[in-house]
């Protein structure tokens, strides 16, 4: 489920749920919304992981 693996995420960078969504998906309710019931479009969803994993990457490479 996308919301418990961007919870994760959260959790594992420190990063501020309003900053991930504007990252993210340029929506700073994103998370919040997500928590709330919101289901997201696939590309979106997509979008969503893809960021995750290049966060993840970028970080690692430093």
């Amino acid at each position: 489920m996308l919301i418990r693996k961007i919870e994760r995420f959260l959790r594992e960078t420190g990063m501020p749920w309003t900053k991930f969504g504007r990252l993210a998906t340029h929506d700073p309710r994103f998370v919040s919304d997500l928590r709330n019931g919101r289901i997201p479009r696939e590309e979106t969803a997509e979008r969503v992981e893809q960021f995750m994993n290049t966060y993840r990457e970028a970080a690692d490479a430093n």
